[in-house]
Protein backbone atom coordinates (compact mmCIF):
# COMPACT_ATOMS: atom_id res chain seq x y z
CA UNK A 1 0.00 0.00 0.00
CA UNK A 2 2.78 2.57 0.97
CA UNK A 3 5.04 1.45 -2.49
CA UNK A 4 1.88 2.10 -4.48
CA UNK A 5 1.95 5.20 -2.76
CA UNK A 6 5.66 5.78 -3.45
CA UNK A 7 5.69 4.46 -6.78
CA UNK A 8 2.21 7.06 -7.66
CA UNK A 9 3.76 9.82 -6.23
CA UNK A 10 6.60 9.40 -8.37
CA UNK A 11 4.83 9.15 -11.62
CA UNK A 12 3.20 12.26 -10.97
CA UNK A 13 6.70 14.60 -10.04
CA UNK A 14 7.87 12.66 -13.40
CA UNK A 15 4.94 13.75 -15.09
CA UNK A 16 5.97 17.24 -13.89
CA UNK A 17 9.72 16.96 -15.36
CA UNK A 18 7.83 16.19 -18.62
CA UNK A 19 5.89 18.83 -18.91
CA UNK A 20 8.61 21.13 -17.73
CA UNK A 21 10.83 19.72 -20.71
CA UNK A 22 8.24 20.41 -23.13
CA UNK A 23 7.70 23.88 -21.83
CA UNK A 24 11.38 24.74 -22.24
CA UNK A 25 11.62 23.43 -25.80
CA UNK A 26 9.46 26.12 -26.67
CA UNK A 27 11.79 28.85 -25.70
CA UNK A 28 14.40 29.83 -28.33
CA UNK A 29 18.19 29.91 -27.21
CA UNK A 30 19.54 31.53 -30.16
CA UNK A 31 20.57 28.00 -32.16
CA UNK A 32 18.01 26.54 -34.65
CA UNK A 33 16.06 23.39 -33.12
CA UNK A 34 13.39 21.41 -34.74
CA UNK A 35 11.40 21.83 -31.45
CA UNK A 36 10.89 25.22 -31.35
CA UNK A 37 8.06 25.03 -34.13
CA UNK A 38 6.34 21.14 -32.95
CA UNK A 39 3.68 22.41 -30.53
CA UNK A 40 2.52 25.09 -33.08
CA UNK A 41 -0.84 24.04 -34.85
CA UNK A 42 -1.64 24.52 -38.14
CA UNK A 43 -5.05 25.08 -39.73
CA UNK A 44 -4.85 22.30 -42.21
CA UNK A 45 -8.35 20.27 -43.96
CA UNK A 46 -10.98 22.26 -41.51
CA UNK A 47 -8.88 21.21 -38.12
CA UNK A 48 -5.95 22.06 -35.97
CA UNK A 49 -3.02 20.06 -36.55
CA UNK A 50 0.70 20.12 -35.29
CA UNK A 51 3.65 21.27 -37.05
CA UNK A 52 5.13 17.98 -37.75
CA UNK A 53 1.89 16.03 -38.79
CA UNK A 54 2.12 19.08 -41.96
CA UNK A 55 5.61 18.38 -42.92
CA UNK A 56 8.97 17.66 -41.99
CA UNK A 57 10.75 19.95 -39.79
CA UNK A 58 14.47 20.19 -40.01
CA UNK A 59 17.21 22.73 -38.58
CA UNK A 60 20.34 22.23 -41.72
CA UNK A 61 21.91 25.43 -40.48
CA UNK A 62 22.76 26.80 -36.96
CA UNK A 63 20.36 29.93 -37.38
CA UNK A 64 17.38 28.50 -40.16
CA UNK A 65 14.62 26.02 -39.86
CA UNK A 66 12.84 24.58 -42.60
CA UNK A 67 9.32 22.79 -43.07
CA UNK A 68 8.99 20.76 -45.70
CA UNK A 69 5.15 20.66 -46.46
CA UNK A 70 3.88 17.99 -47.83
CA UNK A 71 0.40 19.89 -49.58
CA UNK A 72 1.19 22.81 -51.67
CA UNK A 73 -2.15 23.93 -50.03
CA UNK A 74 -0.77 24.20 -46.17
CA UNK A 75 2.01 25.96 -47.30
CA UNK A 76 0.50 29.63 -46.63
CA UNK A 77 -0.99 28.05 -42.95
CA UNK A 78 2.01 26.37 -41.94
CA UNK A 79 3.84 30.36 -42.69
CA UNK A 80 0.78 32.10 -40.74
CA UNK A 81 0.75 29.53 -37.67
CA UNK A 82 4.44 30.86 -37.26
CA UNK A 83 3.43 34.44 -37.71
CA UNK A 84 0.95 34.16 -35.26
CA UNK A 85 2.82 32.45 -32.48
CA UNK A 86 4.63 35.80 -31.70
CA UNK A 87 8.23 34.20 -31.54
CA UNK A 88 9.75 37.21 -33.56
CA UNK A 89 10.31 34.37 -36.48
CA UNK A 90 9.56 35.88 -40.17
CA UNK A 91 9.21 33.02 -41.91
CA UNK A 92 9.68 33.02 -46.02
CA UNK A 93 8.06 31.22 -49.01
CA UNK A 94 10.17 29.25 -51.01
CA UNK A 95 7.66 26.54 -53.22
CA UNK A 96 6.78 24.09 -50.86
CA UNK A 97 9.76 24.79 -48.57
CA UNK A 98 8.75 27.54 -45.62
CA UNK A 99 12.20 28.89 -44.46
CA UNK A 100 12.43 30.16 -41.29
CA UNK A 101 15.61 32.10 -40.28
CA UNK A 102 16.28 33.04 -36.54
CA UNK A 103 17.26 36.63 -36.08
CA UNK A 104 19.91 37.08 -33.00
CA UNK A 105 18.63 37.43 -29.81
CA UNK A 106 19.43 40.69 -28.15
CA UNK A 107 19.83 40.83 -24.19
CA UNK A 108 16.66 42.47 -23.44
CA UNK A 109 15.03 39.36 -25.25
CA UNK A 110 17.32 36.76 -23.46
CA UNK A 111 16.48 37.98 -20.38
CA UNK A 112 12.81 37.89 -21.00
CA UNK A 113 13.17 34.42 -21.75
CA UNK A 114 15.39 33.42 -18.84
CA UNK A 115 12.15 34.97 -16.77
CA UNK A 116 9.89 33.40 -18.57
CA UNK A 117 12.01 30.07 -17.97
CA UNK A 118 12.05 31.17 -14.14
CA UNK A 119 8.60 31.09 -14.47
CA UNK A 120 7.50 27.90 -15.83
CA UNK A 121 10.13 26.11 -13.32
CA UNK A 122 7.99 27.99 -10.61
CA UNK A 123 4.95 26.20 -11.67
CA UNK A 124 6.45 23.02 -12.03
CA UNK A 125 7.67 23.57 -8.10
CA UNK A 126 4.44 24.25 -7.27
CA UNK A 127 2.91 21.27 -9.14
CA UNK A 128 5.99 19.36 -7.55
CA UNK A 129 4.28 20.46 -4.31
CA UNK A 130 0.71 19.64 -4.76
CA UNK A 131 1.72 16.32 -5.38
CA UNK A 132 3.39 16.15 -1.71
CA UNK A 133 0.25 17.55 -0.32
CA UNK A 134 -1.42 14.13 -2.13
CA UNK A 135 0.79 11.99 -0.46
CA UNK A 136 0.84 13.51 2.83
CA UNK A 137 -2.94 13.59 2.57
CA UNK A 138 -2.95 9.85 2.00
CA UNK A 139 -0.82 9.06 4.64
CA UNK A 140 -2.51 10.82 7.49
CA UNK A 141 -5.83 9.10 6.17
CA UNK A 142 -4.07 6.05 6.11
CA UNK A 143 -3.07 6.48 9.75
CA UNK A 144 -6.66 7.87 10.48
CA UNK A 145 -7.93 4.25 9.55
CA UNK A 146 -5.82 2.86 11.68
CA UNK A 147 -4.02 1.23 8.48
CA UNK A 148 -0.10 1.94 9.40
CA UNK A 149 1.36 3.38 13.20
CA UNK A 150 2.35 6.75 13.82
CA UNK A 151 5.83 6.32 13.26
CA UNK A 152 4.96 4.84 9.85
CA UNK A 153 3.59 7.96 8.85
CA UNK A 154 6.64 9.90 10.51
CA UNK A 155 9.05 7.63 8.17
CA UNK A 156 6.77 8.00 5.22
CA UNK A 157 6.15 11.78 5.14
CA UNK A 158 10.05 11.71 5.67
CA UNK A 159 10.13 9.93 2.81
CA UNK A 160 7.99 11.81 0.53
CA UNK A 161 9.63 15.31 1.61
CA UNK A 162 12.68 13.75 0.61
CA UNK A 163 11.32 12.27 -2.66
CA UNK A 164 10.09 16.19 -3.05
CA UNK A 165 13.57 17.91 -2.79
CA UNK A 166 15.06 15.30 -5.40
CA UNK A 167 12.53 16.42 -7.65
CA UNK A 168 12.81 20.51 -6.73
CA UNK A 169 16.51 20.06 -7.23
CA UNK A 170 15.38 18.28 -10.45
CA UNK A 171 13.57 21.40 -11.70
CA UNK A 172 16.49 23.99 -10.53
CA UNK A 173 18.99 21.81 -12.41
CA UNK A 174 17.00 22.05 -15.74
CA UNK A 175 16.33 25.74 -15.26
CA UNK A 176 19.75 26.18 -14.57
CA UNK A 177 20.71 24.76 -17.64
CA UNK A 178 17.82 26.70 -19.43
CA UNK A 179 19.40 29.60 -18.39
CA UNK A 180 22.80 29.01 -19.19
CA UNK A 181 21.93 27.95 -22.90
CA UNK A 182 19.27 30.99 -23.27
CA UNK A 183 22.34 33.28 -22.18
CA UNK A 184 24.84 31.45 -24.51
CA UNK A 185 25.80 33.67 -27.47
Amino acid sequence: MLAALNTDLTRRMNGVIDTLHKEFTGLRTGRAATSLLEPLMVEAYGSMMPMTQVGTVSAPEARLLTIQVWDTGLVRGVEKAIRDANMGLNPMIDGQIVRVPLPDLNEERRRELTKIAAKFSEHAKVSVRNVRRDGMDAIKQLKKDGDISEDDERRQGDEIQKLTDVFVKKIDDLLAQKEKDIMHV
